[in-house]
């Protein structure tokens, strides 16, 4: 294969996945993973991608939020495996905090049909619960953003500061760490500042795809959050960082 059709190849990948590896691409061209690097290195030099910690990401997701509907079907086997990760830190009783998001989503599929009060900020997240007798469910209100379908503002930021959950489950776009947690929309990262605020632990769910990203606004630090759960994609070295910057890593 000539080094033209590979990086056309490349790059289609980038943007169907959102994110290539230099291992897997390595793997299916039956090329070097060093050939993979420096035609990643072409393509970041003629804007075509951005080189990320193990591979590369699109540059239209910088400044790029896909809307919600588009979100639930990327990396559906990944979030699921997240998702029943995160189910061994749910408490046996009590409360937690489920951040709008398509992985948070698959968390409240699969809570237990035990009592459980449950806080979203998602509209998603609360149909699903609507219908469930053993599960309390308060929906945050506010501004609902159209591409997330997430409540944010001012009327969902001032009940979450009354409010003290055992765990709050977040999603973000990023994470890194040198800028910690961080996602385009202010107004989506204020509110998540108050959901972490409002809980006595945090858990990040994050799929590989999130790491070594950084988008506008910053929302945490690491160092504030008690486990990220991630699926076995997430480089192993990367995991590692992590854990030494302060917080707990699973790899599901």
């Amino acid at each position: 294969m000539y080094a033209e059709e590979r990086h056309q190849l490349i790059v289609e990948r980038a943007r169907h996945d959102s994110r290539v590896e230099v291992t897997t691409l390595a793997a299916e061209l039956d090329v070097t993973p060093e050939t993979i690097r420096r035609d990643l290195t072409t393509l970041e030099r003629h804007g075509l991608l951005r080189r990320v910690h193990g591979g590369a990401i699109p540059v239209e997701r910088f400044g790029f939020e896909p809307a919600l509907a588009h979100r639930a079907t990327m990396l559906t086997e990944e979030k699921q495996r997240i998702a029943t990760a995160a189910l061994a830190e749910v408490p046996e009783a009590g409360a937690i905090l489920l951040d709008a998001g398509t992985t948070t989503g698959r968390l409240a599929d699969l809570l237990p049909d035990r009592e459980l009060t449950v806080v979203t900020n998602g509209l998603a997240i609360a149909v699903q619960l609507a219908p469930r007798p053993h599960i309390n469910l308060f929906l945050v209100g506010g501004h609902v953003r159209t591409r997330t379908q997430a409540t944010v503002g001012e009327w969902t930021r001032a009940p979450l500061a009354v409010t003290y959950v055992d765990v709050a489950f977040i999603g973000t776009n990023g994470i890194s760490v040198e800028r910690g947690l961080t996602t385009p929309d202010t107004t989506e990262a204020a509110v998540k500042r108050g959901m972490m605020a409002s809980a006595r632990r945090v858990a990040v769910l994050a799929d590989h795809t999130k790491f070594s990203i950084d988008h506008f606004a910053h929302f945490g630090h690491l160092d504030e959050v008690d486990v990220v759960i991630s699926d076995s994609g997430l480089d192993s070295a990367l995991a590692d960082e992590l854990a030494a910057a302060g917080t707990r890593v699973v790899r599901a």
